[in-house]
This record gives structure tokens, sequence and C-alpha cells, in this order.
């Protein structure tokens, strides 16, 4: 693995014609030994936090069934309109002061637009103005690339959209849109200039090729950022008695799409609570970002924590 490594820090960038059964079956500490050289080689030591605050929760029209907030589900989520600025204003500075670099709104729904989107264009307009220094990212569904580049000139300069899974396993967690709508959002966001952060959820039954077809398709997608979100089942959603992964499972995840995707911020999202240390081994094993703190629906971990561990492990934090 390691001569293997080293060609994708020269250059190199596997793809289907390669053999990459390899990925799933050589010894995980080798597999992720060499996943640990190309974060290193192409990536170095930056490692990136973001922060996310749930905008808008709740009411949601999709079914997807992972989600807490969907309609379709019986979790009884919280349920809030789009949050007052003073709230945004006041999470966003205890974040910067944390010193995380990216904070985003997340909001629930199948899109922004309307007086939500006006309120969420002057949250970010403020924010910009009080938070220069801050990486602003939005994550609003499904939009037009008008509307997406209204967010663009308030301030906001990553979209994210999450793929979840491959094509083929898509329609096994949602109906209420296509996959091809995913795909469709990625490239309107890239139309309208933003840097796209995507990636998705696993253990929802998936197999290893669903995984790696998500993989290859952010890479030939060239998403420079991908968020790792391991199932956190949600009682009253459909996957509720989904057997969680096993660490060693989660752990090959993570080295698989730093080979798949070796110059990417391969960011670890929900799930890290499946580890006593909060995951440490994955900074060891391809990871170099981070959703710090709480997620949307489930308990995240401390900021203070991870900003030790990072440190520790020997990342520069942005």
């Amino acid at each position: 693995m390691k001569n293997i490594a080293r060609e994708i820090i020269n250059g190199r960038r596997l793809n289907r014609n390669d053999d990459l059964d390899m990925l799933l079956h050589k010894n995980l500490s080798e597999v992720c030994e060499g996943a640990d050289m190309i974060r290193k080689g192409l990536c170095e030591n930056k490692v990136d936090l973001c922060s996310i605050i749930n905008g808008r929760s709740g009411r949601c029209s999709e079914n997807c069934k992972f989600c807490a907030q969907s309609t379709h589900n019986k979790t009884n989520c919280d349920v809030h309109d789009f949050l007052d600025l003073s709230y945004i204003m006041e999470d966003c500075g205890k974040m910067a002061e944390k010193g995380v670099n990216r904070y985003s709104i997340v909001t629930s729904g199948r899109a922004m637009e309307g007086d939500d989107l006006n309120l969420a264009l002057k949250a970010y307009a403020a924010l910009s103005d009080r938070y220069p220094d801050m990486i602003f990212c939005a994550s609003f569904g499904l939009m037009s690339v008008d509307d997406m580049k209204r967010l663009k000139e308030a301030g906001v300069s990553i979209y994210h959209t999450n793929v979840e899974t491959s094509s083929r396993y898509f329609p096994k967690i949602c109906t209420s849109h296509t996959y091809e709508d995913k795909i469709n959002q990625i490239k309107r966001a890239k139309e309208a200039g933003f840097e796209v952060c995507s990636g998705g959820i696993f253990g929802m039954g998936e197999t290893w090729n669903d995984r790696i077809d998500m993989a290859l398709l952010l890479s030939n997608l060239e998403i420079s950022s991908i968020p790792l979100n391991f199932l956190l089942p949600i009682k009253g959603t459909p996957l509720e008695n989904q057997k969680p992964l096993s660490q060693e499972e989660i752990v090959r995840i993570v080295a698989v799409f730093r080979y798949l995707n070796p110059t990417a911020y391969i960011r670890i999202a929900a799930g890290r609570n499946y580890f006593q240390d909060c995951g440490e081994v994955l900074f060891k094993s391809g990871a170099n970002a981070v959703l710090t703190g709480d997620m949307l629906t489930t308990v995240g971990s401390s900021t203070e924590h991870d900003k030790k561990m990072l440190f520790d492990l020997g990342f520069e934090l942005k």
C-alpha cells in the first residue's frame, strides 16, 4: 500500500479500471498507513474545523429514511422557523472564538426560497461583515443558480449538498427527489461560482460497491470537501433498528475515501461517538477535517476536545 500511496502522491489517480479490491481486503493497518501518507503528502498537516447551526428545523417534505426532520418519520424532533439573526450571530461568534474556521447554516426542507431565503441572505451579509475571516457555507437543499448567486453576493463561498450514497442505492433511501436532482444541484452550485461540499451517510445498508461508487463519483465531480457521516439510528425513522457499523469498517471507509479523493478535505461528521476517544484513529487514516460541536439532531464532540486531540496528533489548525 505504501507504493500505491507514493504513486498517488506523485500524481496517479485510482479509477474503475484499477483493482480497488485491494483497498477492501488488504490489512487495515497497512491501508491506513498508506492513506495517512497520502494525506501528509498532498494536504500537509493542516486541519479544517467546521461548525453548523440548524437554521430551520423539522417539517421537511422529503422522505429520507435516515432523517429525524422528515414529516414522513415520527421522531418528535425540534420544529422551528428560521432562527433570529441575533441567535445566529451569537452562535457564530462563539465558534469563531473557539478557532472554528468554517460556519454553515443548514435548513430542513426541499429548498430555500421566499421570505426565509431573504432572512438567510440578511444573516450571511451580517455574519460576513462581523467575522470577515470566517469561511461561510450554506446547506439549503435544491436551489436555482440565480438564488445561489445571491448567496454568494452575501458572503457564502461554499455550498453543501450530500449525495448520501451511490446512485444505485439512493432510491432505497429516498424517493421524494432523485439522485439526478443531487448531481444537478452540485452542477448548479459550481455554475454559481461555489466550492462544493458533498458526502454522505454510511451504515444505511449499502454495500462496499456502493461506497466505492460514491467515492469515485465525488472524485469525478472534483468535490473539495467530503463529509463522512456514520449512521446514528434515530428512533422513529425507518432505519431505527439498523445495525451500527463496526469501528474497523468506519476506519476503512475513511481510508478508502482518502485513496480515491487524495486532495480533498475528508471531513469526519456524525458517528464519532462510536469511538471512546472521538475517533482519533480516523485522523491517522486519512481524515483532515472535522465537523465539530453538535450535529443537526444528534450530539457531537466538544470543540475544545477536538482542538487538543488534533494538536496532539501534529495537525495545524487553520
